[in-house]
């Protein structure tokens, strides 16, 4: 059974329809990505999941368990990591902790050494006694994933945990995000910045003005839409005749030499990552490197809402 299931999800505020008919499950242990523009209903949505709204109608189970009835013990299975931070001045992160330590009820004997686990996982050990406001933008979000930890939640549920970070602390939030991954959590994660998630996510629903627009792995729906693939070849013997022969292999639309590799373009329809691979071997080719790439997920975005606006 789905840990998360979704049926008929409607929210509305006043005439404003925020969420519409929204449906999808998310099994025990993966990573859903959550994509969508601004005001499309993704953290609408979360709140519900988190119960901290009601919806106008549909039911959210998290675990069998239905979030309007059994909130106590809902908020018990997950962790909230809101869009914000919130204001924390006067207090270090030990301090941080251990305030929301005591507010999940963890006994007191157990709170340093969760603490100190929470800390080393988010690599935040160093940063213990400093003050919460001084933090970076990337500091304050990892330690903010520390706080939904301490409770060692089966859901995780994290609404634009990317937003606002420099390149750097993108690049930490996501290694982060994926060790939570191995060690068999259940994430939903919301973003709008959708190439983030596509090397995170084991499946992902696209949202726009409230409604799933498709939901699925990215595998699907790249098939489903006819987006082409792009593979990255190094190969140690470069010529101009490989490229020729490579563009005549079955399923490739186009190749480009640059340098000491090749840009491939395929057509899944017609061959696969793998195929391709055992094709270009067998050209003679002496490949060194040699890595897919799904073709950037703005463009099926686009495909898939035809730029629809709420």
């Amino acid at each position: 059974m789905s840990f998360v299931q979704i049926k008929n999800l409607c929210v509305k505020y006043g005439k404003f329809t925020a969420v519409r008919d929204l449906s999808f499950d998310i099994p025990k242990g993966e990573v859903f990505g959550f994509i969508g523009p601004n005001g499309a209903g993704k953290t609408t949505t979360i709140k519900i999941l988190a119960t901290l709204l009601k919806p106008s109608s549909g039911q959210v189970l998290i675990d069998g368990m239905d979030v309007v009835k059994r909130q106590r013990d809902v908020r018990m299975r997950i962790g909230y990591m809101p869009d914000f931070f919130g204001v924390y001045d006067d207090l270090s992160a030990n301090e941080y902790l251990h305030f929301f330590a005591a507010a999940y009820r963890l006994p007191k004997a157990q709170r340093e050494s969760v603490i100190a686990d929470v800390l080393a996982l988010t690599d935040l050990t160093g940063k213990r006694d400093a003050q919460v406001d001084g933090l970076s933008r990337g500091m304050k979000q990892r330690l903010s994933l520390a706080r939904v930890l301490l409770h060692d939640p089966d859901l995780l549920l994290l609404d634009e945990p990317a937003s606002g970070l420099d390149p750097r602390a993108r690049i930490e939030m996501r290694e982060l995000l994926k060790e939570l991954r191995r060690m068999g959590k259940t994430i939903l994660i919301s973003s709008h910045i959708l190439h983030e998630l596509s090397e995170l996510c084991t499946r992902i629903g696209i949202v726009e003005t409230g409604e799933l627009v498709t939901e699925g792995s990215l595998d699907d729906i790249y098939s489903a839409l006819s987006v082409m693939r792009l593979i990255h070849v190094q190969v140690d013997n470069p010529s101009d005749d490989l490229l020729q022969r490579i563009r005549a292999l079955p399923g490739v639309d186009n190749a480009d030499l640059n340098i000491d590799r090749f840009t491939v373009k395929i057509r899944e329809e017609d061959t696969s990552v793998h195929d391709l691979h055992n094709n270009i071997h067998a050209l003679g080719a002496h490949i060194t490197m040699y890595q897919a790439e799904a073709m950037d997920m703005e463009t099926v975005f686009m495909k898939l809402t035809e730029g629809r606006t709420a």
